[in-house]
C-alpha cells in the first residue's frame, strides 16, 4: 500500500506540491483542504486520487501518513504543533514562523515529541548545488574564500502576499541563507544588510524593499553574499558560486539562465530564460518530496531541513532586518539572545 499524504494550503506551491506529490509511485491518494473553496475543486479536478476535507482538524483525523504544510505563513506555526500533537510527520514550506521568537517556540515544543518535522528548502535537492556541497565537503576547493547566492524574482509577488510574507529577508533571502549554511555545514556570526526600493511603493508602505543584498561572515572567517530583487524582467535567475583558495564552481548555469552575455563570440545562455521557481526547481522539489515520503516509510534523507536549522536560518534573517534598518552588522548571537530572553519571561 503506498502512503496518503495531506496538503494543507493549494495556493500556488500547495497547488504545485499536491501535483508532484500525485505523481510519486510512492503516493497512493492526496486528503487536501483549503481556506478557499475554489482552489480546493480545482485540485479535485485535476487529480483524480485527491479527496477533499473541510479544514485542517478534518485532514489530520482522516488517516494520513504524513502532511505537507502550505497555507499563509501567519498559520504554520500552529498548524505544525496541531499536526505533532496529531502524530503526523510534518513538512512545512519555509518559515516557520513571522518571527525568531514564535520559530524558537515552536522548535522547543516540538523538539522531544518524536515526529519529524522538516521546513522546505529545497535548494538543497537542486542537482548541481548538492554536487558543490559535495565538493565543498570532500575539501576538493580547497578552503573557501567566498560564496555567493543569487535570487531574483522576475516580477512581485500579490500586494497582499506582500503584506503578510515578513519582508524580502524572511520570504526571499531565506533560501540563499539555508544554502549557504548547509552548504558550508558552517554557521553565520555576523550580517550586513542594505536593501532599497525603486518599484512599486507598496513594498515601502509595509515596511519592505524590493531588492536588497546582505554579507555573511561565517565562523570560518568565509564570506558569503547574498543577492535579491523582486524585479528582474529576463526571468528567475537562482544561482550559486563557490570561490574556493584551489578551485571555483558555480550552479544554476544552464541554457536557461536569465542572462544576456555580451562576450563576443559567445552565444551561451541560448535557451528560452526560466520564468519563475517552479520551472526552475521542479526536479529539486520532486527530489525533496521524495525524500520526504522517504522519511515517512523510515528510510530518512539528511539533507532535508530540520525545525532546529531553520530556526537557525530565522535567526539570519532577523539579524539582515535588523542590519538594514539600523545601517550597522548585527552579531546573531544578539538575535539569539533576544530570543531566548523571551523564552525565559
Amino acid at each position: 500500500m503506498g502512503l496518503t499524504i495531506g496538503v494543507i494550503g493549494l495556493g500556488r506551491i500547495g497547488g504545485f506540491h499536491a501535483d508532484t506529490l500525485a505523481a510519486l509511485p510512492t503516493v497512493d491518494h492526496l486528503v487536501v483542504t483549503d481556506a478557499h473553496p475554489a482552489a480546493i475543486d480545482a485540485t479535485t479536478a485535476r487529480l483524480s486520487t485527491a479527496r477533499a476535507v473541510s479544514d485542517a482538524d478534518a485532514l489530520l483525523s482522516a488517516g494520513i501518513d504524513a502532511v505537507v504544510i502550505a497555507s499563509a505563513t501567519p498559520t504554520h506555526a500552529a498548524l505544525i504543533e496541531q499536526a505533532v500533537a496529531a502524530g503526523v510527520p510534518t513538512l512545512c514550506e519555509k518559515p516557520i514562523a513571522l518571527s525568531v521568537t514564535d520559530s524558537a517556540e515552536v522548535v522547543h515544543r516540538v523538539a522531544d515529541s518524536g515526529v519529524p518535522v522538516h521546513i522546505g528548502y529545497n535548494r538543497r535537492f537542486d542537482p548541481a548545488m548538492a554536487a558543490a556541497r559535495a565538493a565543498v565537503a570532500a575539501g576538493d576547493l580547497g578552503f573557501i574564500t567566498t560564496v555567493r547566492s543569487t535570487t531574483l524574482d522576475p516580477a512581485p509577488p500579490p500586494r497582499d502576499y506582500i503584506a503578510a510574507s515578513g519582508g524580502i529577508f524572511r520570504d526571499c533571502a531565506v533560501h540563499d541563507f539555508d544554502t549557504l549554511r548547509w552548504l558550508l555545514d558552517d554557521e553565520v556570526v555576523e550580517v550586513y544588510a542594505a536593501g532599497g526600493n525603486q518599484g512599486d511603493a507598496h513594498f515601502a508602505e509595509v515596511g519592505d524593499v524590493d531588492s536588497a543584498s546582505v554579507l555573511l561572515t561565517f565562523a570560518s572567517g568565509t564570506i558569503g553574499v547574498v543577492s535579491v530583487t523582486r524585479y528582474n524582467g529576463r526571468g528567475y535567475d537562482c544561482r550559486l558560486e563557490v570561490h574556493g583558495s584551489t578551485d571555483s564552481v558555480v550552479a544554476g548555469w544552464d541554457d536557461g539562465t536569465p542572462t544576456r552575455n555580451l562576450q563576443p563570440g559567445y552565444d551561451f545562455p541560448g535557451g528560452t530564460p526560466h520564468t519563475f521557481f517552479m520551472d526552475r526547481f521542479a526536479a529539486a522539489y520532486r527530489a525533496e518530496l521524495t525524500a520526504f515520503c522517504d522519511t515517512v516509510t523510515g528510510d530518512g534523507s539528511p539533507a532535508l531541513c530540520t525545525a532546529r536549522d531553520a530556526l537557525e536560518v530565522a535567526v539570519i534573517a532577523e539579524a539582515a532586518r535588523r542590519s538594514a534598518a539600523t545601517h550597522r552588522p548585527v552579531r546573531t548571537d544578539e538575535v539569539r539572545a533576544h530570543y531566548v530572553t523571551a523564552q525565559r519571561q
